[in-house]
């Protein structure tokens, strides 16, 4: 039996179906799904089995002896063993099974580090209950009929280099992001789900964006004046022109000028020239991230969109460094596959021209072309969002053929009472690339038909009082241009590095804002062990895991290395043990901070019960019980934006795999969840006032004694306590007394929980 070991299940059930003569039998082997099929050589038949895995089927970790934060200390992780251990065990048993039986393996993972991998773990597995079974690669870049058929017709060896590459990644990010996380997440006494996660390559990220916002939070505006002024032709058409001194710094200068204009202008002078846009290079992974990123797609969705084209046979692979389409790739024959569907007027006009010669980007290698289309797909075949990424591709790629782009550009010199005005407008004359590539195009600036000499009246004047503005916050699509640029990461993690900064609530929004937690843990870690901030050793290591990859250098020799230079790390950690505790601690205490109380002046900060749930409460307890209530569930996440009526910061709560819920101001949300509840209450049926407080639900004997010893003997009694001593005395939660109070019809003061998720008098 000749045995197809693919990365997935899709790429299995497709590959099968471009390979076998007729449809393939689908089998089940331990669970898994299994493509079977015959082929007849020379008279002889062989069965060919084609199976999926679903990434990687094992994984590496500690033994269980370290896994206990309290006991084992951080930097024992350093040296620790490492295991492998099956994520999948269907599949593991699987692979065992049709191992058995191979005569033959294959390996058709996808062509990259990571697929290379994940081929060698299947077969090693496949391996230990077949030693002897013959094994080749296949390598392909994009499931078609023909790509397909070509990589199968010339099998490859299997490069154990670029796997050892890829398996020293997993190492080195497992006891890096492991050893340093225990320690900082015991420093600060942040444990559980709670943890404080630092990693080789997100922690200099993070410091990325940090240190912008630090940019940003030391920016002192500087106000500056404009002057604008609407002027018009004979002929009514109205355009708009500004002085010469764009920025003006002095307000009594500009306020002289302003004061001279009269209400003739003089056009003196017109320049025309042209300006050429230049098509775009093809599409590699960073610039494909970016150009989804500007219509509004996430990374982390982009890539998972792509991968889902990719394996249904739409697009090319999307990881890829490649920015020049190979000489092997008949790119002629790609665009006419769309001379047919909704994207055939673009593909005829390109097929008329005399020679189809592409840009070229300066990134050239040798593993993946470009992504590029391979297929047709119909509109009703993709999701909405598929087929956003889809069109983009396409478009990118029919442009990567076409002309440059003209423009014809005017310039106006104009004076108005001796000041000088200008004004400059564009037309596009040629749209060249744009018209197959519209996204963020800029729009024509027209002027009405002008003439050097001519007399313009001024129908509007202004002057504007402007500042100038801090530096911008890096949007997803441009951080992952600047960690290519800093070799932070490769094409296939950069996007799940950011993911996880969302995830840890080290960030939010778009364009990118770390939360104070970024702030204390940063701050931190540049001062006392800067290493892990800056981008030096990571692109370091990520250089040795491409010598790995190129056979120059071994991994464990890769591995020893990145072993010292965490060994230095935590020297540097362990001499500012105390530093780092406090330097940490008061950092964190400040991320609580949702504002001031209004019934004291001190500060309202998160804080947890003793049965684990979270709420706002009074540092001045128990002086003050103000509280406000919080979710159960998810991160939370205190945001710059601040409630006017309440003064307290809006709060956003993070779950993974959903998206953030901006909760806001949590006092107008607990108003409105008042609001709700007591509009509830109204709709429900009146209940008779309990006689006695043995009427109540829950008072049983007992009860009642421990409500009588309190001096609590009538329901008008129980009304008029106060919920939360009352609580304490009898020993019951201040949500079954409020409750009572509630059937009491009688008051319940200040604020209370939603859910009874903690308050003040749980701490």
């Amino acid at each position: 039996m000749h045995l197809i070991v693919t990365e997935k299940n899709i790429a299995a059930r497709r590959i099968a179906a471009i390979l076998a003569p007729k449809n393939p039998k689908k089998d089940r082997v331990s669970g898994v799904d299994v493509y079977r099929y015959e082929i007849t050589s020379d008279g002889k038949k062989q069965e060919t089995a084609v199976v999926g895995l679903s990434g990687h089927i094992v994984g590496i970790d500690f033994p269980k002896e370290y896994n206990n934060w309290q006991k084992v200390d951080a930097k024992a992780l350093i040296d620790a063993d490492i295991i492998t251990t099956p994520i999948n065990r269907k599949i593991v048993t699987a692979l065992k099974s049709l191992g058995k039986e191979a005569g033959r393996v294959t390996i058709a993972t996808d062509y990259d580090r990571e697929g290379e991998l994940i081929g060698v773990e299947a077969l090693n597995i496949i391996k230990k209950v077949n030693p002897d079974a013959p094994f080749d690669r296949v390598r392909y870049s994009a499931i078609t009929p023909k790509a397909i058929e070509a990589a199968f017709s010339n099998p490859t060896d299997v490069d154990f280099n670029l796997a050892d590459a890829g398996h020293s990644r997993q190492v080195i990010d497992l006891v890096w992001g492991a050893a340093l996380t225990r320690y900082i997440s015991l420093a600060a006494g942040r444990l559980g789900k709670m943890f404080l996660s630092v990693g080789r390559v997100q922690s200099p990220t993070l410091s990325l964006i940090v240190d912008r916002e630090k940019e940003r939070n030391i920016f002192v505006p500087t106000p500056y004046w404009e002057i604008h002024a609407e002027l018009q032709n004979a002929e009514g058409e109205i355009f708009s022109a500004q002085h010469s001194t764009r920025r003006f710094l002095d307000k009594e200068e500009a306020a002289r000028a302003f004061k001279k204009m009269g209400k003739q202008a003089q056009l003196k002078e017109i320049e025309k020239g042209k300006k050429t846009d230049q098509p775009p290079i093809p599409f590699n992974t960073t610039g494909f991230i970016s150009a989804a990123n500007s219509i509004g797609l996430s990374p982390s969705n982009a890539m998972r969109i792509a991968e889902s084209l990719y394996t249904n046979g739409y697009i090319s692979y999307p990881r890829t460094d490649n920015t020049v389409y190979p000489d092997t790739l008949d790119l002629k024959a790609q665009i006419e596959i769309f001379r047919e569907g909704p994207f055939k007027e673009y593909a005829n006009a390109l097929l008329e021209k005399a020679e189809l010669v592409p840009t070229r980007g300066k990134k050239e290698t040798t593993d993946h072309p470009p992504i590029f289309p391979v297929s047709l797909a119909k509109k009703a075949d993709l999701k909405e969002e598929e087929w956003k990424v889809y069109e983009l591709v396409i478009r990118r790629f029919f442009a990567t053929f076409a002309g440059p782009s003209e423009w014809e550009t005017m310039r106006l010199k104009l004076e108005i009472q001796g000041e000088e005005f200008r004004a400059n407008g564009a037309r596009l004359v040629e749209p060249g690339w744009r018209w197959y590539y519209p996204y963020n195009a800029p729009e024509d600036r027209l002027f009405p038909e002008l003439h050097e000499g001519d007399s313009l009246k001024v129908i509007k004047k202004e002057m504007l009082d402007k500042e100038t503005q801090p530096p911008g916050r890096y949007g997803q699509g441009r951080l992952i241009n600047i960690m290519e640029e800093l070799g932070l990461g490769t094409k296939a993690t950069r996007h799940e590095i950011i993911s996880k900064l969302y995830s840890r609530a080290y960030i939010h929004g778009n364009p990118v804002q770390p939360t104070n937690t970024s702030f204390a843990v940063m701050d931190t870690l540049e001062k006392y062990s800067p290493t892990i901030t800056k981008p030096d050793m990571t692109k370091l290591l990520e250089e040795n895991m491409d010598r790995i990859a190129e056979g120059k250098i071994k991994e464990l020799s890769v591995l020893e290395e990145s072993r010292e230079m965490l060994k230095q790390v935590f020297s540097e950690l362990d001499k500012n043990r105390d530093n780092i505790v406090e330097s940490l601690q008061a950092g964190l205490r400040e991320d609580k901070i949702i504002g001031t109380c209004s019934g004291c002046g001190n500060e309202l900060m998160i804080r947890r019960s003793k049965r684990g749930g979270r709420f706002i409460g009074c540092s001045n307890y128990p002086n003050c019980t103000f509280s406000l209530p919080l979710p159960k569930s998810g991160q939370i996440v205190v945001i710059d934006k601040m409630c006017e009526a309440h003064g307290l910061h809006h709060i956003r709560i993070i779950n993974s795999g959903k998206r953030p819920w901006d909760l806001g101001c949590p006092q107008c949300n607990f108003i409105e969840w008042q609001k709700t509840q007591q509009e509830e209450q109204a709709q429900q049926p009146k209940k008779e006032r309990p006689k006695s407080i043995k009427d109540l639900e829950g008072v049983g004997k007992a009860t009642a004694g421990k409500l009588e010893e309190a001096g609590i003997t009538s329901v008008e009694a129980l009304a008029e306590a106060d919920p939360i001593e009352l609580a304490k005395t009898i020993k019951m939660s201040v949500k079954k007394v409020k409750n009572w109070q509630v059937s009491c019809n009688g008051t319940v003061e200040g604020s209370g929980t939603v859910e009874d998720n903690g308050t003040v008098e749980d701490v």
